[in-house]
């Protein structure tokens, strides 16, 4: 059993590091308090390759895993960027993956090639106002019409529609009522986003204000017969396909901005001096530290253990949600500790901390709380009696 990177996972590493040293932490306090998406850095992974890593090679994709792209944003989340940097490129790598599955020849042709290229930026629209995480209740619906579909309905935490010009759209065609089983008649589109005849209101919030979140609202849309994703009413099981790889990437995620404030954490406790001591030779600030280390690293490599399970064609859930649950929990200790460990100067925007910090509180809320992950585990895995 060899637990550690190979030599084409620590490439991967250095590549993108290289880049995310481009993009310091002036550039990324500048889009989070500008409210600007990142688009310099956006371009830079784009013509790294990097967008693609999932991708099938014939459509200009490197065609690797999960683990590969686990590596890539974990890197990512590392850098100045934190969650800022991850979100701006995210939803490539898990968003998509229904069309890479299930979509035809054309539509793989026509719909990831923009993507891959850094031409086109897409949303997912999957949450509504009243479902929440209990996607089977959404009720935006598609109603079949001539060459299409005419769509109605509100979508909440649409990330990036402000600037993406396509979205991944989960609605309803068979109400559920009529439907043998709540999973079933919910239908997928991939399709332009258009401004002109969406509303795209965004939604004020306490951090990662670089990528924007938004309600949507949607009223008497046409959607083209050839922006449907497989069958009607298959919807709600092709997402699925896309849910333990974004637990996977979510996680690792919030293990490199928790990583990512520890350093900085570690930096300043080594150089602070206070009452003529430098003040990491505390065990009251060293021990917190020394923890969030531990618990991170613990998450991450739950992570990669998932990651290599998934991409081995394997069951992976109970690991997924294990290690989101695990990494979101020590990032938001980390970035915590971080801010404690630079005391009233981590309150400032100076030290960045105070970031990372809001910034790590969404990680655990989304994209599915704690909650959940606890009842996923208590029932699939512990067999214990459905709570809900």
């Amino acid at each position: 059993m060899q637990i550690e990177l190979s030599e084409e996972h620590q490439a991967i590493q250095e590549s993108v590091k290289k880049i995310c040293a481009g993009f310091d932490d002036a550039y990324w306090t500048a889009r989070e308090e500008e409210k600007t998406f990142p688009f310099e850095f956006h371009r830079a992974m784009a013509d790294g390759g990097w967008l693609g890593i999932t991708m099938p090679p014939e459509l200009g994709g490197a065609g690797l895993g999960v683990t590969e792209a686990a590596i890539m944003m974990h890197t990512v989340t590392s850098s100045a960027g934190g969650y800022s940097a991850a979100s701006t490129i995210h939803l490539n790598l898990f968003g998509p993956h229904a069309v890479v599955v299930f979509g035809n020849p054309e539509q793989k042709e026509r719909m990831l090639m923009p993507l891959i290229k850094g031409e086109d930026k897409a949303c997912f629209g999957v949450t509504e106002p009243d479902a929440g995480l209990d996607t089977t209740s959404i009720t935006t619906f598609a109603t079949k019409v001539t060459g299409g579909y005419r769509v109605t309905g509100r979508k909440i935490w649409t990330s990036s529609a402000q600037v993406a010009n396509k979205i991944v759209l989960l609605t309803r065609t068979t109400p559920r009522e009529q439907c043998r089983k709540p999973t079933d008649g919910l239908t997928l589109f991939y399709t332009d986003l258009d401004r002109t005849q969406i509303e795209v209101r965004r939604i004020p919030k306490m951090g990662r204000n670089a990528v924007d979140s938004n309600a949507t609202f949607i009223d008497d849309y046409f959607i083209p017969d050839r922006d449907r994703i497989g069958e009607e009413g298959k919807g709600f099981h092709y997402i699925l396909h896309s849910l333990n790889p974004e637990r996977i990437l979510v996680g690792i995620e919030a293990v490199g901005l928790g990583q990512g404030a520890l350093a900085r954490a570690a930096n300043y406790a080594r150089e602070r001096k206070v009452f003529g001591r430098i003040i990491g030779a505390n065990q009251g600030i060293a021990h917190p530290l020394a923890e969030s280390w531990a618990a991170l690293e613990s998450a991450y490599w739950m992570l990669m253990r998932a990651a290599y399970l998934y991409d081995a064609g394997k069951s992976c859930g109970a690991e997924a949600n294990a290690g989101k649950f695990l990494g979101a929990r020590a990032a938001f200790d980390a970035c915590t500790r971080a801010v404690m460990t630079h005391g009233g100067m981590g309150y400032s925007k100076e030290y960045q901390v105070e970031r990372l910090f809001r910034e790590s509180i969404l990680l655990r809320i989304a994209p599915i709380t704690e909650q959940m992950i606890l009842n996923f585990i208590g029932e699939k895995i512990l067999d214990l009696p459905r709570s809900y």
